[in-house]
Protein backbone atom coordinates (compact mmCIF):
# COMPACT_ATOMS: atom_id res chain seq x y z
CA UNK A 1 0.00 0.00 0.00
CA UNK A 2 1.39 3.51 -0.88
CA UNK A 3 -0.16 6.53 0.05
CA UNK A 4 -0.37 10.13 -2.06
CA UNK A 5 2.29 12.51 -2.16
CA UNK A 6 0.34 15.25 0.06
CA UNK A 7 -0.15 12.50 3.12
CA UNK A 8 2.17 13.27 5.77
CA UNK A 9 2.79 9.81 8.23
CA UNK A 10 2.69 10.86 11.40
CA UNK A 11 4.42 8.67 14.14
CA UNK A 12 3.81 8.75 17.58
CA UNK A 13 6.09 6.55 19.68
CA UNK A 14 3.99 5.12 23.14
CA UNK A 15 4.68 3.57 26.23
CA UNK A 16 1.86 2.95 28.98
CA UNK A 17 0.17 6.66 27.52
CA UNK A 18 -2.96 4.89 27.59
CA UNK A 19 -4.53 8.29 29.58
CA UNK A 20 -3.09 10.76 27.08
CA UNK A 21 -2.63 8.46 23.77
CA UNK A 22 -6.48 9.21 22.58
CA UNK A 23 -6.95 12.93 22.94
CA UNK A 24 -3.05 13.05 21.18
CA UNK A 25 -4.89 11.04 18.61
CA UNK A 26 -7.93 13.19 18.17
CA UNK A 27 -6.22 16.43 17.91
CA UNK A 28 -3.87 15.18 15.39
CA UNK A 29 -7.00 13.94 13.16
CA UNK A 30 -8.56 17.09 13.90
CA UNK A 31 -5.83 19.23 12.46
CA UNK A 32 -5.60 17.69 9.06
CA UNK A 33 -7.09 15.37 6.77
CA UNK A 34 -3.84 14.65 4.98
CA UNK A 35 -2.15 13.29 8.35
CA UNK A 36 -2.27 9.48 8.59
CA UNK A 37 -1.49 8.67 12.11
CA UNK A 38 0.66 5.44 13.12
CA UNK A 39 0.84 5.00 16.99
CA UNK A 40 4.06 3.02 17.94
CA UNK A 41 3.14 0.78 20.85
CA UNK A 42 6.19 0.43 22.81
CA UNK A 43 5.82 -2.40 25.01
CA UNK A 44 3.31 -0.81 27.19
CA UNK A 45 1.10 -2.91 29.62
CA UNK A 46 -1.80 -0.34 30.22
CA UNK A 47 -3.61 -1.07 26.89
CA UNK A 48 -2.03 1.75 25.04
CA UNK A 49 -2.24 -0.16 21.82
CA UNK A 50 -5.75 -1.17 21.96
CA UNK A 51 -7.31 2.98 23.12
CA UNK A 52 -5.20 4.35 19.93
CA UNK A 53 -6.76 1.76 18.09
CA UNK A 54 -10.40 2.65 19.02
CA UNK A 55 -9.04 6.12 18.36
CA UNK A 56 -8.47 5.64 14.87
CA UNK A 57 -4.52 5.27 14.36
CA UNK A 58 -3.00 2.00 12.95
CA UNK A 59 -0.87 0.59 15.42
CA UNK A 60 2.55 -0.97 15.20
CA UNK A 61 2.67 -3.21 18.53
CA UNK A 62 6.54 -3.73 19.75
CA UNK A 63 6.68 -7.07 21.69
CA UNK A 64 8.73 -5.03 24.73
CA UNK A 65 9.82 -1.79 25.41
CA UNK A 66 12.66 -0.53 23.54
CA UNK A 67 12.57 2.86 24.40
CA UNK A 68 11.68 5.88 21.93
CA UNK A 69 14.71 5.65 19.27
CA UNK A 70 13.77 1.76 19.11
CA UNK A 71 10.02 2.75 18.63
CA UNK A 72 10.90 5.78 15.94
CA UNK A 73 13.33 2.92 13.87
CA UNK A 74 10.30 0.91 13.59
CA UNK A 75 8.20 3.84 12.47
CA UNK A 76 10.65 5.13 9.62
CA UNK A 77 10.92 1.27 8.85
CA UNK A 78 6.91 1.49 8.49
CA UNK A 79 7.03 5.03 6.37
CA UNK A 80 9.89 4.16 3.92
CA UNK A 81 7.71 0.79 3.62
CA UNK A 82 4.39 2.55 2.64
CA UNK A 83 6.27 5.25 0.53
CA UNK A 84 5.64 8.27 2.92
CA UNK A 85 7.42 11.17 1.65
CA UNK A 86 7.26 12.75 4.96
CA UNK A 87 7.28 11.95 8.39
CA UNK A 88 7.32 14.17 11.82
CA UNK A 89 7.17 12.49 15.40
CA UNK A 90 4.48 13.96 17.86
CA UNK A 91 4.92 12.57 21.22
CA UNK A 92 1.59 10.89 22.93
CA UNK A 93 2.00 12.66 26.08
CA UNK A 94 0.56 15.74 24.47
CA UNK A 95 3.53 18.17 25.11
CA UNK A 96 3.41 18.50 21.29
CA UNK A 97 0.81 20.60 20.18
CA UNK A 98 -0.93 19.20 16.75
CA UNK A 99 -1.68 22.87 15.52
CA UNK A 100 1.90 23.31 14.87
CA UNK A 101 2.79 20.09 13.03
CA UNK A 102 1.92 22.45 10.10
CA UNK A 103 4.89 24.67 10.29
CA UNK A 104 7.32 21.74 11.64
CA UNK A 105 6.47 20.02 8.47
CA UNK A 106 6.82 23.54 6.62
CA UNK A 107 10.52 23.58 7.21
CA UNK A 108 10.80 20.86 4.92
CA UNK A 109 11.05 23.34 2.19
CA UNK A 110 14.85 24.75 3.15
CA UNK A 111 16.19 21.46 4.40
CA UNK A 112 15.68 17.28 4.74
CA UNK A 113 15.11 17.92 9.07
CA UNK A 114 13.08 20.27 10.70
CA UNK A 115 12.82 20.64 14.43
CA UNK A 116 10.47 21.90 16.38
CA UNK A 117 12.49 24.28 18.67
CA UNK A 118 11.21 24.94 22.03
CA UNK A 119 13.83 27.68 22.43
CA UNK A 120 13.29 29.82 20.09
CA UNK A 121 11.52 33.24 21.26
CA UNK A 122 7.80 30.92 21.80
CA UNK A 123 6.01 29.98 24.62
CA UNK A 124 7.35 29.87 28.13
CA UNK A 125 9.15 26.35 28.23
CA UNK A 126 12.06 26.21 30.39
CA UNK A 127 14.76 24.09 31.72
CA UNK A 128 17.18 24.91 34.42
CA UNK A 129 20.89 24.21 35.90
CA UNK A 130 22.88 20.87 34.41
CA UNK A 131 20.13 19.69 31.60
CA UNK A 132 19.83 23.52 30.58
CA UNK A 133 23.78 23.64 30.47
CA UNK A 134 23.21 20.67 28.53
CA UNK A 135 21.13 21.35 26.19
CA UNK A 136 22.87 24.68 25.67
CA UNK A 137 25.94 22.50 25.39
CA UNK A 138 24.66 19.97 22.86
CA UNK A 139 23.44 23.05 20.50
CA UNK A 140 25.99 24.85 20.64
CA UNK A 141 28.15 21.82 19.16
CA UNK A 142 25.58 20.69 16.63
CA UNK A 143 24.87 24.35 15.15
CA UNK A 144 28.44 24.05 14.20
CA UNK A 145 28.68 20.64 12.77
CA UNK A 146 25.57 21.76 10.75
CA UNK A 147 26.15 25.22 9.50
CA UNK A 148 22.88 26.73 10.98
CA UNK A 149 22.05 28.07 14.54
CA UNK A 150 20.34 25.37 16.33
CA UNK A 151 18.85 26.02 19.85
CA UNK A 152 17.06 22.77 20.36
CA UNK A 153 18.30 19.52 19.18
CA UNK A 154 17.08 17.60 21.95
CA UNK A 155 13.65 18.12 20.79
CA UNK A 156 11.71 15.06 19.57
CA UNK A 157 9.23 17.23 17.44
CA UNK A 158 11.30 16.85 14.20
CA UNK A 159 9.81 16.29 10.47
CA UNK A 160 12.05 14.24 8.33
CA UNK A 161 11.40 14.21 4.53
CA UNK A 162 12.68 11.56 1.92
CA UNK A 163 16.15 11.63 2.20
CA UNK A 164 16.03 11.96 6.17
CA UNK A 165 13.40 8.78 6.22
CA UNK A 166 16.17 7.04 4.31
CA UNK A 167 18.65 8.13 6.12
CA UNK A 168 16.99 7.16 9.50
CA UNK A 169 16.39 3.50 8.04
CA UNK A 170 19.83 2.61 7.31
CA UNK A 171 20.98 4.53 10.99
CA UNK A 172 18.63 5.52 14.11
CA UNK A 173 20.21 4.41 17.45
CA UNK A 174 17.91 3.20 19.89
CA UNK A 175 20.50 4.00 23.01
CA UNK A 176 19.69 7.31 25.22
CA UNK A 177 19.98 10.66 22.92
CA UNK A 178 20.03 8.42 20.15
CA UNK A 179 17.29 9.28 18.49
CA UNK A 180 18.47 13.00 18.54
CA UNK A 181 21.38 14.08 19.32
CA UNK A 182 23.58 10.60 17.28
CA UNK A 183 20.82 10.19 14.55
CA UNK A 184 21.22 14.18 13.72
CA UNK A 185 24.81 13.88 13.91
CA UNK A 186 24.86 10.91 11.54
CA UNK A 187 22.28 12.50 9.09
CA UNK A 188 24.26 15.81 8.83
CA UNK A 189 27.41 13.95 7.89
CA UNK A 190 25.51 12.41 5.22
CA UNK A 191 25.03 15.43 3.77
CA UNK A 192 21.71 15.90 4.98
CA UNK A 193 20.42 19.51 6.11
CA UNK A 194 18.61 20.62 8.99
CA UNK A 195 16.92 24.03 10.22
CA UNK A 196 14.52 24.52 13.00
CA UNK A 197 11.33 26.52 13.88
CA UNK A 198 9.67 28.00 16.64
CA UNK A 199 6.87 26.01 18.46
CA UNK A 200 5.43 25.96 22.00
CA UNK A 201 5.75 22.98 24.30
CA UNK A 202 2.92 21.93 26.69
CA UNK A 203 2.70 20.63 29.67
CA UNK A 204 2.37 16.79 29.92
CA UNK A 205 -1.92 16.42 30.29
CA UNK A 206 -1.33 13.26 32.95
CA UNK A 207 1.78 11.33 34.13
CA UNK A 208 5.03 13.17 35.21
CA UNK A 209 8.30 13.04 33.40
CA UNK A 210 11.16 11.64 35.33
CA UNK A 211 13.15 14.48 36.62
CA UNK A 212 15.06 15.80 39.37
CA UNK A 213 17.98 17.34 40.49
CA UNK A 214 19.98 14.20 40.98
CA UNK A 215 18.63 13.35 37.57
CA UNK A 216 19.31 16.67 35.76
CA UNK A 217 22.84 16.39 37.29
CA UNK A 218 23.19 12.95 35.27
CA UNK A 219 21.48 13.77 32.22
CA UNK A 220 24.75 16.64 31.89
CA UNK A 221 26.98 13.90 32.27
CA UNK A 222 24.99 11.50 29.73
CA UNK A 223 25.19 14.25 27.59
CA UNK A 224 28.32 15.24 26.80
CA UNK A 225 28.84 11.46 26.83
CA UNK A 226 26.65 10.88 24.07
CA UNK A 227 27.49 13.82 22.32
CA UNK A 228 31.22 12.75 22.08
CA UNK A 229 30.50 9.03 21.40
CA UNK A 230 27.77 10.39 18.16
CA UNK A 231 30.71 12.69 17.19
CA UNK A 232 33.18 9.97 16.85
CA UNK A 233 30.59 7.40 15.45
CA UNK A 234 29.63 10.37 12.80
CA UNK A 235 33.48 10.82 11.86
CA UNK A 236 34.69 7.03 11.71
CA UNK A 237 31.07 6.45 8.88
CA UNK A 238 32.35 9.91 7.12
CA UNK A 239 35.60 7.96 6.58
CA UNK A 240 34.44 4.59 5.77
CA UNK A 241 31.94 6.59 3.18
CA UNK A 242 35.15 8.04 1.62
CA UNK A 243 37.32 5.03 1.72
Amino acid sequence: MTEPDDYTLIIVPAWNEAQNVDATIREIAAASDRYRILVVDDGSIDGTGAIAREAGATVLTLPFNLGVGGAMRAGFHYAQRHSYRRAIQVDADGQHNPSDIAAVLGGLQVADISIGARFADVGDYSARGPRRWAMRLLAAVLSRVAGTRLTDVTSGFRAANEAAIDQYVRYYPAEYLGDTVDSLVHALHAGLTVTQVPVAMRPRAFGRPSQNPIGAAVYLLRSVFALSLALMRGRSSTRGASA
